[in-house]
C-alpha cells in the first residue's frame, strides 16, 4: 500500500463538530511530476486533478506553481511549501481538504510583505477567507506550537546585487555614506547549494566602518543576517561555494541591512584601492 497520503493526513486537524470534508466531484489521480519542483518529494506521490486552484492538467499546474519558487527561495515561511502544494497538488482522497485558515493566515503575514517588494500583491485566489476556521478536515501547520528553528526573514526589498566599481573614489563614497562596512568570506556548509541558509561566515573578518556596533558586535550581527536575508547571500553566492565580499549597509537596531555589496578578486583594482586608502580617508563633512 502506498502509505505516502497518510504523511499529509497526519498534518490533518479533525475538528468537533463532525463535519467530514467535502466530496469530490469528477477528478483523476496523477503521479506528481518530478517536473512540478514545488511539491515533487512533499510527503506523498500522487495528486488531484483538477487542483484547488482549477488546474486540469499536471502542465498547467507545473507552469502556474513554477511561479512561486522564487518566494520559497526567500523562506518567508517553514510551512510556505506545504500550504502552496494543499492547493497545487492536493492529497488523492475521496473528500477535498483544503488548508487551514490559521495556516494560510501564517504564511501570509510572513511571505505577502517579501511579495510586495517584488511588486506583487498576495493573490485573490489565496484569500484566506475562503479556506475553513477549525470546521471539518483541514491541513494544519506542521511548525504551530513549535518555535522555529531559524528566525523568519524580513522583508528589506533589496536583493544586494554585485555592485561594479568604476573607479576608488565611488567605493570610497559609498563607504563613507554607509553606516557599517566589512570585508567578509562566505561560504556553504559542507558544500552545499541546497539554500541561502546553509551558509558559513568565516571567522576572519576585516571591520572596514562598525558604525554604532563594537567590532565584536559585527560577527554575531553578521550570522543573524545571513539567517534573516536568504536573497540576498543567495545573489551574493550565485550558485558558488565560497566567495569575499566588501558589505556596506545600515545598521537598524540589532539588524543589518546590506544596501551595497562588491565581490573581492583580482580583477577588481579600483576596490582593492580603495579598501587600502581608506584607513587614512577623510570623508566629506
Amino acid at each position: 500500500m502506498d502509505r505516502g497520503p497518510w504523511l499529509l493526513v497526519a498534518l490533518v486537524v479533525l475538528w468537533g463538530d463532525g463535519r467530514e470534508g467535502v466530496p469530490w466531484g469528477p477528478t483523476r489521480c496523477m503521479p506528481i511530476p518530478q517536473a512540478m519542483a514545488l511539491c515533487h518529494d512533499i510527503g506523498y506521490t500522487e495528486m488531484q486533478l483538477p487542483n484547488l486552484l482549477d488546474h486540469d492538467t499536471t502542465a498547467e499546474a507545473i507552469q502556474q506553481s513554477a511561479s512561486w519558487l522564487p518566494l520559497l527561495a526567500r523562506e518567508c515561511h517553514p510551512d510556505a511549501r506545504l500550504f502552496l502544494c494543499s492547493l497545487f497538488a492536493p492529497v488523492c482522497l475521496d473528500r477535498v481538504i483544503y488548508p487551514c485558515r490559521s495556516l494560510c493566515e501564517a504564511v501570509r503575514a510572513s511571505c505577502a510583505p517579501v511579495m510586495a517588494c517584488y511588486g506583487y500583491p498576495w493573490p485573490a485566489i489565496l484569500h484566506c477567507g475562503r479556506f475553513p476556521t477549525g470546521h471539518g478536515l483541514c491541513v494544519a501547520a506542521v511548525s504551530n506550537g513549535s518555535r522555529p528553528s531559524r528566525p523568519l526573514p524580513r522583508a528589506s526589498c533589496r536583493d544586494c546585487e554585485l555592485q561594479d566599481t568604476r573607479s576608488s573614489k565611488e567605493v570610497l563614497d559609498t563607504l563613507c555614506a554607509s553606516n557599517f562596512a566589512v570585508k567578509v568570506r562566505l561560504s556553504r556548509r559542507n558544500g552545499s547549494s541546497s539554500g541561502p541558509s546553509d551558509c558559513d561566515l568565516d571567522s576572519r573578518l576585516e571591520v572596514l566602518k562598525a558604525g554604532p556596533l563594537s567590532p565584536g558586535e559585527l560577527a554575531p550581527t553578521l550570522r543573524r543576517w545571513l539567517q534573516l536575508d536568504a536573497t540576498c547571500v543567495h545573489n551574493l553566492l550565485r550558485g558558488r561555494h565560497a566567495g569575499t565580499y566588501v558589505l556596506c549597509g545600515e545598521v537598524q537596531g540589532h539588524r543589518l541591512l546590506v544596501t551595497t555589496a562588491y565581490a573581492w578578486s583580482q580583477g577588481h583594482r579600483n576596490l582593492q584601492l580603495a579598501v587600502r586608502r581608506w584607513r587614512h580617508h577623510q570623508c566629506p563633512e
